[in-house]
């Protein structure tokens, strides 16, 4: 074949064919399946068959046209109408027959593989400028749950494509000073874990932040890992001290997220929906201790190896779901952590007000996350379609965010995500 290449057979040195999560995940099959870590099989298709599809339908000058037309700073309303315009153009691209060919022979065989004549997995995108030491492409791209049926998986893979020009990934790139058509895309086809039926989350091999390294930090909830992604939920919170793992359970922060929706199958175009998580399960954790140290120990093997292959210490972020069928948990994805890879560790800075604190009226107290302090002009936004308004400098107040935002956020100078945040400041 092509245009497809195996999880097993691909590694970290295939970045530029298969992009970073899929060479990642193809490392991890081949080297850290033996020590207990489990991951969903699955196929690449190739970064060649993103350039096959555009070639194909005559597609490399019209885009190059349209990225033309880019800013070269955060003019949102210039960046959605050439972002739009590009997927269009790939979403509505016809398949040629060879690709379309392997794919659904390679889906047919993973069908095989478990025993089932359709499949469902997950179609995630994977650049191949991915995760980089100084930058993260994790989260520019889209990915789909739930896809079953080969004509439901043709349609998600020219979604998928499409969605190296989602209006994040362009800006984010512009800001990273890649080359827009330097970049391609291949796609992962994975078996699902059904965390529908369970529960899924992410995980850090260490605390995110302060960037202490002796800790693993987990997050979950019920339901499929896009409640996390997208900031739908509040998720449950679990601290693992890893120094003493291998004698005792040092769990050291137990936190109960309000978790109340998850994300489920729908059996419909939808392929997922949101349900409300009832009362008793929101108040209880969604892991047990045993759980919560298999998920822990996993990542300190994963953080191992990334570490001992680059020579130093390397952090790692996680994505894990717990499979309410057979009750395992699962490695979905897993990338070097990229905020503190950045940090110079023997460096403390501090950030103060220079007011004094009697001479300040509280407005509105809430959970803070990050360490730095941020001033700036307000302004209220109520939906992704209207961020063209923020300004630079400016405090985003908003109901919640997910990787659409991603834009906006690089422009604020701080943000404010409580619903009743929002609600004091417009009654201001």
């Amino acid at each position: 074949m092509n245009y497809i290449r195996w999880f097993d057979t691909v590694g970290t040195h295939d970045v530029g064919l298969v992009g970073g999560k899929n060479a990642s995940l193809g490392q991890m099959i081949q080297d850290l399946s033996g020590k207990g870590i489990r991951i969903p099989f699955g196929f690449a298709i190739t970064a060649q068959a993103y350039w096959h599809l555009l070639q194909s339908n005559n597609l490399v000058p019209r885009i190059e046209e349209l990225v033309k037309e880019l800013p070269s700073d955060h003019s949102m309303e210039v960046v959605q109408k050439v972002g739009s315009s590009i997927r269009q153009l790939i979403e509505h691209a016809e398949l040629p027959s060879d690709l379309a060919d392997e794919i659904i022979n390679s889906y047919q065989e993973l069908s095989k593989k478990y025993g089932v004549k359709e499949l469902d997995v997950a179609v995630r995108s994977s650049a191949t400028a991915e995760d980089l030491p100084t930058a993260s492409f994790a989260g520019q791209q889209e990915s789909y749950l739930n896809v079953s049926g080969a004509q439901q998986l043709l349609e998600h893979c020219r979604k998928c494509f499409a969605s190296l020009f989602t209006d994040r990934a362009i800006v984010y790139r512009i800001e990273q000073g890649f080359d827009h058509m330097r970049v391609a895309l291949s796609i992962g086809v994975q078996k699902m874990v059904r965390a529908d039926l369970g529960v899924s989350g992410v995980a850090f091999s260490l605390e995110p932040e302060s960037g202490f390294r002796d800790v693993v930090t987990i997050n979950a909830a019920y339901g499929l890992g896009e409640s996390i992604v997208q900031g739908r939920v509040i998720p449950d919170e679990f601290i693992v001290f890893k120094t003493t793992m291998n004698s005792c359970k040092p769990i050291v922060k137990k936190y109960c997220g309000d978790k109340a929706l998850k994300i489920i199958y729908a059996h419909n175009h939808q392929m997922t929906q949101e349900v409300a998580v009832d009362n008793v399960q929101q108040q209880q954790f969604s892991l047990t201790d045993d759980e919560i140290m298999n998920i822990a120990q996993s990542v300190v093997a994963i953080e191992q190896y990334y570490s001992d292959v680059a020579g130093r210490w390397v952090a790692m972020d996680v994505e894990w779901a717990k499979d309410g069928n057979d009750g395992q948990i699962y490695v979905v994805q897993a990338r070097p952590e990229t905020v503190h890879a950045r940090h110079v560790a023997h460096e403390l800075t501090v950030y103060k007000i220079d007011a004094q604190p009697q001479s300040l009226k509280v407005l509105i107290t809430g959970r803070s996350i990050g360490q730095k302090i941020a001033s700036g002009k307000a302004r209220v936004i109520k939906n992704i379609q209207d961020i063209k308004a923020l300004q630079p400098g400016e405090i985003l107040i908003t109901d919640m965010t997910d990787p659409d935002w991603l834009p906006a956020m690089k422009m604020a100078s701080g943000i404010i995500t409580i619903k009743a945040a929002v609600h004091a400041m417009l009654q201001l």
